[in-house]
């Protein structure tokens, strides 16, 4: 696994915290706890003084996501959600205290990430704790017939060496879809000109990297028989490609240059 050059701690003032550095039990990982301002709301989210996938901080882009996601409530209430590097869950803990979204969270396969995930949900009164699912990309997911049908996730580009292998994870999530629910399958079956397709991942990308690089990810999405959607603000869904009765595909929406 490729580690980041920078550490994201740089992002923040240590005069933030709300409380000193302890140490984690039986580890010489170091917490510290911030309080976070988002849309109507206040978190108290518990994060790694330090963690070398980057899962110990909030990014800037979890806030603008949040601002977003909220301006376009309608597009996200009553889906079955999960977030693709969840990190210290505050986006998941804040959709379900505000929405009451039905959200997984998941991240790399590392207790003390799902670990922190859980105490942050119990600070912020999310009783019981949202479910949890480790999963490294690329990996067989733990769950043959997935029926999540959002996927989210915000600043997961970064390590570009890893694009193959979000995209493999991507692929099945979305073409393996699988809904339980009657009246997904009735929404499904219903043409909609608004809103958000079922299945579709929902993705804000806020991190600056080379045009090369982020195209990589996008192109790689193209190859992988998925179509990428600009919606704004640097917010992009994306979704299997329908194909037509000739056996054809439609055509890519490319807006996302």
């Amino acid at each position: 696994m490729d580690i980041a050059l920078f550490s994201p701690s740089s992002l923040f003032a240590d005069a933030d915290a709300c409380s000193s550095d302890e140490e984690a039990t039986g580890t010489h990982q170091r917490y510290m706890e911030r309080r976070h301002q988002f849309p109507g709301m206040e978190l108290l989210i518990r994060e790694f003084s330090f963690h070398k996938l980057n899962a110990n901080l909030l990014w800037p882009g979890t806030f603008a996501f949040a601002e977003w996601l909220i301006q376009h409530q309608s597009w996200i209430e009553g889906r079955h959600c999960i977030e693709l590097g969840s990190g210290t869950g505050a986006l998941a803990i804040f959709l379900r205290k505000l929405l009451q979204l039905d959200i997984t969270t998941s991240d790399y396969n590392d207790p003390e990430i799902e670990e922190n995930i859980a105490h942050n949900c119990t600070m912020n009164g999310i009783t019981p704790i949202l479910p949890h699912i480790k999963h490294s990309w690329g990996d067989t997911f733990p769950t043959t017939e997935p029926d999540w049908d959002l996927v989210i996730a915000s600043d997961i580009l970064l390590y570009v060496k890893q694009y193959t292998n979000l995209i493999t994870t991507l692929s099945f999530l979305l073409k393996s879809f699988k809904s339980k629910d009657e009246n997904t399958l009735a929404l499904m079956e219903e043409e909609t000109t608004v809103g958000l397709p079922r299945p579709a991942f929902l993705m804000s990308w806020r991190r600056r990297i080379g045009k090369e690089d982020e195209s990589l990810f996008f192109t790689g999405c193209e190859n992988a028989g998925l179509d990428v959607q600009h919606l704004g603000s640097r917010v992009y869904c994306i979704k299997p490609r329908k194909t037509t009765l000739e056996g054809g595909t439609s055509g890519h929406a490319k807006s996302f240059h």
